[in-house]
């Protein structure tokens, strides 16, 4: 009864140069969107420096001046074209 059983591994053909590039492709894909999503995730900064000095310059009043400035420029549009009625 043992000689009837064959325990030989079942025979896997070589892969094929196509079947290399899609398995090393996809591979290394997957190492791609991996490294985007850590980039996404771990932030690096350029500079050498720590502190946050370049947030404490901008103060409130300079972040709010261009929009005060953008709604006197409607308000001088529209009072010119009052003007030309």
């Amino acid at each position: 009864m043992a000689a009837e059983l064959h325990f030989s591994p079942p025979e896997i053909p070589e892969p094929t140069l196509m079947e290399n590039v899609l398995r090393y492709g996809l591979f290394f894909g997957a190492v791609f969107q991996l490294l985007c999503v850590l980039a996404i995730i771990l932030p690096f900064s350029k500079s050498t420096k720590t502190d946050s000095d370049g947030f404490e310059s901008k103060t409130w009043e300079t972040v709010k001046k261009p929009k005060a400035s953008a709604a006197q420029l409607s308000k001088k549009a529209k009072k010119e074209s009052k003007k030309k009625r």
